[in-house]
């Protein structure tokens, strides 16, 4: 097989359209006659065209569930003893406060979750201030904040904590449903009454003792890898507030980057848990297709949606997952994993294991990031790791198929508010408005390709162990003042971030991206793994073996809590 000649995903040279000239585009798309002078020229640029063109001849699989012969019983909550147990040595310069520091802190009496909740709200106000505000949260209530500080206070004065996260500040995306809050999604139109219960994560979360700090910000319903939110301001990154911070789980990866927690609550339909994680220098984790119960959180994109943890750390990477997932009788496709298993996820060598290097698409991104993931790459080999040079074929079809399956969900979750179509901004307008455009054809391909696919990842993975590629093509770009309270569009970018993405979602596989260094100006670089289905062990364990060798420097902005 030639490598070179089967690569065949591509850059794309796409003009950057902000302000009037994005809304004219939003308008124009939402004429019928404008729209069938422009969208032709759209879906022939965007690969539509040749991709209708394909005659695949597998079944249909709606929803990439990895079946198993021995499913994990069900679970009423997080095994706190379990959670108590995961610890791992940090690395050398991690400069982060871990889950376990603030429970060693409570127990011995430092401080307390009421101080540390004072802190946190003060560190969110202040987070909220300057030029370049970093916009981490949509809604904090602080009477709810301080009454669950109170209890968890109470609980450490007993000495009866629920578990080390007893008390532990963690953000929750405004796309997962969280007592005593509305679940906007990010609009101006959603949310307009509490949530009547809980998420299954932000249960297990409140289970453990979790203090719940709020909504995080995102981008408006998540349908771009981006910070960009115009109804609740768009969200800076804490390394340089110039830049973007990746999205969806924008507010997320900035609330972790920034110090203000220590791990925080994420979704992931297209990238959206791990392109702000290595934006933001951190570790983000979309596990397998099924591992994490949805429910509860807001119905988007059912087939590629996963939710899951952004962390500071490995470790707390580790503890957030295994407090979030498992089987949830309220999620049928949570049903079918195994048992959650995190074994040798601390081991401290890769000896064995199997990285497959796909070279074309690894190669696929800055001189500057191919460099920096091309070092991490050498030291993880000098911890034992074996790099195996591998092909995956067909990555442009994986990616419109993708393209067709998330944004046809979307337009059809959408399409349940026929009236409020003009409250979005303008650069959800347009993706909406292609979404809309892909007929019922184009989506039951997209589900035949994702067959051929699955099958395929089976084939590739029964010869390595995990495929290694950087977590995005560039790092964070550049966003103007005016552009973040406008709105952007960048479909130039969007496909550089995107790149090493979507494969794992259409076909459910789990992935996680953690920190490789940095630019020459000091922005992060981050590098991903993806792996077998359930395996998601086998990634923490990368990560963590990644995390001895990486030096890791405090962004410029920053809070200490402790």
């Amino acid at each position: 097989m030639n490598k070179a000649v089967d690569y065949d995903l591509k850059s794309v040279k796409l003009p950057r359209l902000a302000g009037k000239q994005l809304s004219m585009v939003a308008n124009a798309l939402e004429n019928n006659l404008l729209r069938s002078a422009i969208m032709p020229n759209m879906l022939k640029t965007g690969g539509i065209e040749e991709f209708r063109s394909l005659s695949p001849e597998e079944p249909p699989t709606i929803m990439p569930i990895a079946f198993v012969d021995k499913k994990a019983g069900h679970e009423e909550g997080p095994d706190l003893k379990m959670l108590n147990k995961i610890e791992g040595k940090g690395g050398a310069a991690v400069p982060y406060k871990s889950a376990r520091d603030y429970a060693q802190a409570y127990e011995s009496g430092k401080t307390t979750p009421e101080e540390v909740a004072k802190r946190a709200l003060d560190a969110i106000r202040q987070a909220d201030g300057g030029a370049f505000k970093l916009r981490p949260f949509i809604a904090v209530n602080e009477g709810d904040v301080m009454q669950q500080a109170k209890a968890s206070a109470e609980r450490w004065k007993d000495k009866k904590p629920l578990s080390v996260l007893d008390g532990v500040p963690v953000a929750v995306k405004d796309e997962v449903d969280m007592v005593p809050y509305p679940t906007t999604v990010g609009t101006r139109f959603l949310g307009k009454a509490p949530a009547k219960q809980d998420s299954t994560v932000v249960a297990r979360l409140r289970a453990a003792g979790a203090l719940l700090l709020g909504k995080a910000n995102m981008h408006e319903i998540g349908i771009n890898p981006d910070g960009l939110n115009v109804n609740f301001g768009s969200t800076r990154n804490p390394f340089n507030p110039k830049h973007d911070t990746g999205g969806s789980s924008s507010g997320s990866a900035t609330a972790v980057a920034a110090g203000i927690c220590p791990f925080a609550v994420g979704a992931d339909g297209g990238g959206s848990i791990r392109i702000p994680a290595a934006h933001c220098g951190i570790v983000g984790l979309k596990a397998t297709f099924g591992r994490v119960s949805e429910f509860g959180a807001f119905p988007l994109d059912w087939s590629v949606a996963h939710l899951g943890p952004l962390a500071a750390s490995a470790e707390d990477t580790a503890i957030a997952y295994a407090c979030m997932a498992g089987p949830d009788i309220k999620d049928a496709n949570s049903l079918h994993q195994p048992a959650l298993t995190l074994e040798g996820w601390n081991k401290a060598d890769l000896k064995g294991v199997r990285l497959g290097v796909y070279r074309p698409w690894f190669e696929h991104a800055t001189p500057e990031i191919v460099r920096v993931c091309d070092a991490m790459l050498e030291k993880l080999a000098a911890t034992g790791a074996q790099i195996k040079q591998i092909a995956v074929p067909g990555l442009d079809t994986m990616r419109i198929a993708h393209v067709v399956s998330i944004l046809s969900e979307m337009a059809a979750s959408m399409g349940n508010y026929p009236a409020n179509r003009k409250d979005f901004g303008a650069e959800v307008r347009v993706s909406l408005s292609l979404g809309r455009e892909f007929n019922a054809a184009d989506y039951i391909k997209a589900q035949r390709i994702r067959t051929r696919f699955m099958n395929l990842f089976k084939n590739i993975f029964a010869e390595i162990d995990a495929i290694i590629t950087p977590a995005t093509a560039i790092t964070a770009p550049e966003v103007s003042v005016e552009d973040a309270a406008g709105g952007w569009s960048d479909l130039s970018s969007t496909t550089e971030v995107m790149r090493f993405q979507f494969p794992a979602n259409l076909v459910g596989l789990p992935a996680i991206s953690f920190p490789a260094g940095y630019d020459s100006i000091g922005l992060p670089i981050g590098m991903q793994a993806m792996g077998r289905w359930w395996e998601e062990n086998l990634l923490l364990r990368i990560a963590y073996n990644a995390e001895q060798l990486v030096e890791r420097r405090k962004p410029v902005t920053f809070f200490n809590l402790l």
